[in-house]
């Protein structure tokens, strides 16, 4: 796989907003744009899914902002799951974090997992989870479980053989969520 999902394990603290894939043809359908009611007959089909807009120009931007994004740089949903899948395989054999998954359904995470990282990433599907701090909150994570993660996330996208400027900006994503995802007091900016 020449192009590969960047996976951010440990997640963006950053406010995530997609588009909701909506039945073309719903009376109700809300521009993922604008915000206005969408025009049932201006519609795009990505990744299976049908989005509804408000007008051409709104379409247009969506589709602009889904070619430009990080996540279909990387390849998209299949790679995006390919990605997942083999950095689970990681992470579950490293005694340094393998024990914070032993209760978890595994099907679950991995799911979770792919629809935060498809919005992250800029993929058009919202995720509802929850954010960093309220995911991570009990778990007392420190840096050493915070490294292992990256490393399996770098050792992941390097099997895969990501371009390195690509690898390079998800590793300084993943690295600017140090504070969120070890419930660390946010540094303050000047």
């Amino acid at each position: 796989m020449k192009k590969t999902i960047a996976l951010l394990i440990v997640s963006l603290c950053l406010n995530i907003s997609a588009a909701e894939p909506v039945n073309s043809s719903s009376p109700n359908a809300i521009c993922p744009i604008t915000g206005k009611a969408a025009n049932p007959a201006i519609t795009t089909v990505y990744e299976d899914n049908t989005y509804a807009f408000f007008d051409e120009a709104s379409r247009a931007k969506f589709e602009a902002d889904r070619t430009a994004s990080l996540y279909q740089q990387l390849g998209g949903k299949a790679a995006l799951e390919a990605a997942v899948e083999l950095f689970y395989v990681k992470v579950l054999a490293d005694d340094r974090v393998k024990h914070f998954f032993d209760d978890v359904s595994m099907i679950k995470q991995k799911r979770k997992q792919k629809e935060f990282l498809s919005a992250a990433l800029g993929g058009p599907i919202p995720y509802t989870g929850k954010d960093l701090r309220k995911a991570h909150e009990d778990m007392n994570l420190t840096d050493v479980h915070f490294n292992a993660i990256a490393e399996h996330l770098q050792a992941t996208l390097e099997e895969l053989k990501v371009d390195k400027a690509l690898i390079t900006q998800a590793m300084s994503i993943v690295g600017s969520t140090r504070n969120a995802v070890l419930n660390r007091p946010e540094a303050t900016k000047p």
